[in-house]
């Protein structure tokens, strides 16, 4: 895109002292109507998930999708290759033996599976995200070693800063700051 229609963000990025302290101010933050926030932390926090009002997780049904596409792929390969491409009769069994299918579909199966979570995961996620506005306040550096932080985008709201900066100092945020970038 050209400079011109470059777009200017903000987006209002509190830190907490505690993830429990994190989690009830982005729990508060939504019910007040707030949409589109994020949390940073060094590690998963307990009711995160819930208190950003995120939908149940798709990650059973890509692994389920997986998994099936390797069951099916195996059994059909099998049965072509052993039925009819080239039958061998081997110890008298039929030729087309579904028993002596299983270790090849099972492992067909999990090796789809995995691959289907690793890369749905990283599709889910908007993975890998090299760059984005808030990493370059110096104080979110904290976000992977110790800091708890929320990030409220204000292109979304009709608010003032100052007021979600407010709103944020009042749930028990430590520092409160406003972080602007452009999108393309």
């Amino acid at each position: 895109m050209s400079a011109e229609t470059k777009v200017l963000e903000s987006w209002v990025l509190a830190e907490f002292p505690s993830p429990d302290v994190l989690v009830a101010a982005t729990q508060q933050m939504r019910e007040k109507g707030y949409e589109g926030m994020d949390t940073y932390s060094p590690y998963p926090l307990h009711g995160g998930s819930e208190a950003l009002g995120l939908p149940p997780s798709r990650v059973p049904f890509i692994a389920l999708g997986g998994a099936l596409t390797g069951i099916i792929t195996a059994i059909s390969f099998q049965a072509y290759m052993n039925g009819l491409d080239y039958p061998l009769n081997v110890g008298g069994r039929p030729v087309l033996s579904i028993p002596a299918y299983v270790p090849i579909t099972f492992e067909l199966a999990v090796l789809l599976a995995a691959f289907g979570i690793f890369f749905g995961l990283l599709g889910l996620s908007r993975l890998p995200q090299p760059y984005h506005p808030v990493f370059e306040s110096e104080e979110f550096r904290s976000a992977s070693t110790h800091g708890y932080w929320l990030s409220i985008p204000k292109a979304l709201t009709t608010a003032k800063a100052e007021d979600i900066m407010d709103q944020l100092k009042a749930l028990g945020a430590t520092h409160v700051t406003v972080v602007t970038g452009e999108k393309e």
